[in-house]
């Protein structure tokens, strides 16, 4: 289990006022005992009023069963207590579920990794990419090469996303729909779709005639590429994207609790997500007016899900066992191998990626060199999931606020987790 700090926290590659509550009789002592600094990392943000609850699930290879540490309560002034089957808004965890079902049909020859989307979606066969970056929509030029399925896959095809982009290519992204995500009824900058498009197969199609922002393989750029693998694998497969999700993964997964809608049988498990703005919480999708009791425009391959941490501890289990879980081989061992690889064009430009040059696989990033054996992602509302394959690990955190970097969660869960598997001290 040696593992250097630098290693272990580079290898995830991500973005980075009430009393003292008392300890839930229910929570896992031997987990406390076993995650001393996950605890502490908890006891605090919560304990503090920063946030109303939190609860990682941690567990040592494929067959344990999940420690969980959890503090607080589904919400402020909520008596519920969080635990391993509330709901969360798992927003770009989603990534990862998208990304592995592109890798089952490529293990069946349905799909290859740089094979040309166009084969599937015509309309991407002759993009035009913008001569300046987020400059102008009318200044550009030919695309030198097409966008294969790996570009969609490690965020290298040069489409852009309304929440990174800047300048027209946003505005125009925004303008006509290109927002494959929700967080609230109330307006919020950067989330809200004037002409929601209907299907994944119109968002595919107006996406096309967008200008990219980079040339295809060239540039690591945070984009919609894993949204529009959604509409590829729908193509592939023959099955719209959420049933083959739900036949393919969250079936033999044993995902029970993992939905694009929560049904409302389930409000009750669902947490309240709030906006942190200057040390105060403000609620912007209370539970029960969720945004997520109703249907979306079509299923979010790149934000949309919700989810346990039972079950998605359950699919990095899955991953964590090499494609199996409790006795089904939900995808080849072989799959697993390629999708948890480093996937990036050779040569790819990540002076502008946050991904601390690492590699990135099938939707999340994999740590190279003394980093290699994890890949996982995190999500816009604080929530990160993880496998580390040299000691054979899987964690996750969840919590609900945005935007995730008011509080640097992301990277004080992976100091934690560094800190008490190595037994050394974590990180100011």
């Amino acid at each position: 289990m040696a593992v250097s700090r630098r290693g272990f926290i580079g290898s995830l590659g991500l973005v980075a006022g009430s009393a003292l509550l008392p300890r839930m009789a229910w929570a896992s002592a031997a987990a406390e005992a076993r995650f001393p600094a996950v605890t502490a990392m908890l006891d605090g943000y919560v304990s503090s009023g920063k946030l109303p609850g939190m609860i990682a699930a941690l567990g040592w290879g494929a067959g344990e069963a999940p420690l969980d540490i959890a503090r607080g309560t589904l919400a402020k002034g909520l008596a519920l207590p969080v635990d391993m089957d509330s709901l969360f808004r798992i927003y770009s965890m989603t990534k990862p579920i998208t990304g592995m079902a592109a890798m089952m049909l490529v293990d069946e020859g349905k799909l290859r990794l740089d094979q040309p989307i166009a084969d599937l979606l015509p309309a991407f066969g002759k993009m035009q990419v913008q001569v300046t970056p987020d400059g102008s929509l009318t200044d550009l030029r030919p695309a030198r090469g097409q966008i294969t399925v790996r570009h969609l896959l490690t965020h290298t095809a040069g489409l852009g996303y309304s929440i990174i982009q800047k300048g027209p290519i946003k505005d125009a992204y925004i303008k006509a729909g290109l927002v494959p995500g929700q967080a609230s009824r109330m307006p919020m900058p950067g989330m809200d779709a004037p002409k929601p498009l209907k299907s994944l197969a119109e968002f595919a199609d107006v996406l096309a005639t967008m200008p990219l922002v980079y040339e295809p393989g060239s540039v690591w750029s945070y984009s919609v590429g894993l949204d529009l693998l959604g509409r590829v694998i729908e193509v592939a497969s023959g099955k719209p994207f959420d049933a083959f999700l739900a036949e393919r993964v969250f079936g033999p997964c044993g995902m029970s609790s993992t939905w694009f809608r929560v049904p409302a049988s389930e409000v009750g498990r669902l947490t309240t997500n709030y906006a942190a703005v200057g040390g105060m919480l403000f609620p912007v999708d209370p539970a029960k007016a969720s945004i997520y009791l109703d249907q979306p425009p079509y299923p979010f391959g790149g934000a949309g899900l919700v989810s346990s941490p039972r079950d998605y501890d359950r699919f990095l289990r899955m991953l964590l066992g090499f494609g199996k879980i409790d006795g089904t081989q939900v995808m080849s061992e072989a799959a697993v191998r390629l999708g948890t690889s480093n996937l990036l064009p050779e040569g790819t430009d990540l002076s502008q990626s946050f991904i601390k040059g690492n590699g990135f696989g099938a939707g999340g990033s994999v740590g190279l060199g003394v980093d290699a054996g994890t890949y996982g992602w995190a999500g816009a509302a604080g929530t990160v999931g993880f496998v580390n394959y040299r000691v054979g690990l899987r964690a996750g955190v969840y919590t609900q606020y945005m935007p995730s970097e008011a509080y640097p969660v992301h990277r004080e869960f992976a100091q934690a987790v560094l800190a008490d598997v190595t037994g050394k001290k974590a990180a100011a």
